[in-house]
């Protein structure tokens, strides 16, 4: 006599099994953040660095960047993954050990001018193209201005002409 398991049994079998497995792989690896405020601004460590469609290897990569210190916003964390946001909108899931601490940002709209003081009547240093990078030095919590730099020149921009610090936010 021939042992005969019915189609739909089978069926609620696998199905069983493939839930008990997935139940448990997602125990397993569940989101752990690092305990630093979302969203917050980080920067890209190195000059070449992939997004992905999803948080981990598997997932297909969406964008490479090719732009060392361009500046992200963490927006959400699992595991060893991190969820950005770039200057024009773009999301997608970087490896954490791509990105670094340090806070940069990039010059937004058109042609802005880098000043000797936070004061739109001191000195113009330099006039700083839309897209370049450079480095978030300081910005006051009550002041509309921050120190930054762009490779040798240093001064005051205002926020609303660059693209990586909140409204408000202190910068030390």
């Amino acid at each position: 006599m021939m042992f005969r398991r019915s189609p739909i049994r089978s069926l609620a079998a696998a199905l069983a099994l493939v839930f008990a497995f997935s139940w448990t792989v997602g125990a397993l690896a569940a989101p752990e953040g690092t305990g630093l405020p979302l969203p917050r601004f980080v920067k890209l460590r190195a000059s070449e660095v992939n997004m992905r469609t999803g948080p981990g290897v598997q997932y297909p990569v969406e964008w490479v960047y090719n732009r060392r210190d361009l500046p992200v916003e963490v927006i959400a964390e699992y595991s060893t993954w991190r969820k950005v946001r770039d200057w024009q909108g773009t999301q997608g899931w970087v490896h954490q050990s791509m990105l670094g601490g340090e806070r940069a940002m990039v010059v937004i709209g058109k042609l802005r001018t880098l000043r000797s003081d936070p004061d739109t009547q001191s000195v113009a240093i330099a006039r700083v193209e839309a897209g370049v990078i450079g480095r978030l030095l300081e910005c006051p919590a009550d002041g509309s201005w921050c120190n930054v730099e762009f490779d040798t020149h240093a001064g005051w921009m205002r926020r609303v002409e660059f693209w990586g610090a909140y409204p408000g936010e202190t910068v030390k």
